[in-house]
């Protein structure tokens, strides 16, 4: 490490319980590149929705840390995925970022891969090259109710505990027949892991996010929000939804699986989704009857986050660009069925979390730009910030393991 003169177990074991992660661990070339391998290539992440590629030869390009993958609706209808590197010289092969196509041409030599990945044509090579073997990089690609997550490592965790114990809540909101109503990346120049420790906690939620503030609950100490708990929960059946929680620590998560949760919060009272007004913005979704003015957490992996709403989802992903860069992409989902300017209007759907997004991009390159400072010493969590503290907790045994 270039930093720091303590070894990365030196500063694991130094690291104080209940306190914010050291410099060295948002600063360091060296833990970066250690993160990329252990964590960003081997863990899962949402993609998207498979609505997104509804026909064959549908395809979106999704980039993180530096690597780049193409992920394509094969002709029987199966989901398949690529690194985009020509087998060549190295070449990316997609240079767009999604759109349809029968094959894929490399924009420097000209080698051509069907969407199967397989080479079928490469010009003036020599007679005795074995087209099979230079097919396209296979990746690892999969589906839970309709969200497709990547995988960039050969061995990626089980999915099928997630599918297993998340089925129920993924039932109530209809995952598999939504659809992406708007997608909007936000870049934001700070180390990844600031993003995502921004995100499981609402700590700074009263100071910095007045419109969320106001309708969500989850700002409030549990003790202080249980009177709007038991409202919401006393109408749950009644709106056709299930009183249910998938209890989510990473530090829990079982060895070889992909960590997941789920629970639902109240919302303030007069508020029946995350809207300028708490009326609805879309349709009801799934098997909902009515509103009974929650909102649901969903968690996959360390990087793939979702709020379920009774009319929409909106769901979170960030992944790094590169050490002191990161990006969000943001999906809104809505019933597959659903019509732009009859059922939902989408600068009323993403309104709410497109103006709390910007606010977090302030904070969180703020915070980069103080964890830098010579002056930084990190700080003990408060009692708000125990998902902050569980991720903290998991990443440090990720990278000793």
């Amino acid at each position: 490490m270039r930093h720091d003169k303590r070894t990365l177990a030196e500063l694991i074991e130094s690291q104080k319980p209940g306190y914010a992660l050291a410099q060295p661990f948002y600063t360091d070339p060296d833990i970066y590149a250690r993160e990329v391998e252990r964590i960003i290539m081997r863990d899962w992440m949402i993609v998207g929705h498979e609505s997104e590629l509804a026909g064959a030869g549908d395809f979106k390009v999704f980039n993180v840390a530096g690597e780049s993958a193409i992920i394509v609706r094969g002709s029987a209808g199966e989901l398949r995925a690529f690194a985009n590197v020509c087998r060549h010289r190295g070449s990316l092969v997609c240079l767009e970022n999604g759109g349809s196509a029968t094959g894929f041409v490399c924009p420097y030599h000209g080698w051509r891969y069907d969407i199967a990945g397989n080479l079928v044509a490469a010009r003036d090579m020599p007679d005795d090259i074995d087209k099979s073997l230079l097919g396209l990089r296979h990746l690892s690609v999969d589906s839970i109710d309709g969200l497709m997550l990547l995988c960039f490592g050969d061995d990626p965790p089980s999915l099928e505990g997630a599918k297993r114990d998340m089925a129920e809540a993924m039932a109530m909101f209809d995952f598999r027949n939504l659809k992406v109503a708007a997608h909007k990346p936000y870049d934001i120049a700070a180390n990844w892991k600031l993003a995502v420790e921004n995100y499981t906690e609402c700590y700074h939620c009263a100071i910095a996010h007045p419109d969320y503030a106001k309708m969500h609950t989850l700002m409030l100490q549990e003790t202080q929000r249980e009177r709007l708990q038991q409202h919401m929960r006393n109408r749950m059946a009644s709106c056709g939804m299930h009183d249910l929680r998938v209890d989510f620590t990473h530090r829990k998560t079982r060895s070889g699986e992909i960590s997941y949760g789920y629970s639902r919060t109240a919302l303030f009272e007069g508020y029946r989704t995350g809207s300028r007004d708490g009326s609805p913005v879309a349709p009801l979704l799934g098997e909902l009857e009515d509103y009974d003015g929650g909102a649901s957490d969903f968690v996959f992996g360390p990087l793939s986050f979702l709020l379920g709403y009774s009319d929409h989802v909106v769901c979170y992903v960030f992944t790094p660009v590169d050490i002191g860069n990161c990006r969000c992409d943001v999906y809104w989902l809505v019933l597959a069925d659903a019509t732009e300017g009859k059922d939902y209007d989408v600068a009323e759907l993403t309104w709410l979390w497109d103006v709390t997004t910007e606010s977090d991009k302030e904070i969180i390159v703020n915070n980069w730009k103080g964890v830098q400072s010579r002056y930084y010493r990190p700080g003990p969590f408060s009692n708000m910030e125990y998902w902050e503290r569980s991720f903290v907790d998991w990443y440090l045994q990720t990278l000793a393991d």
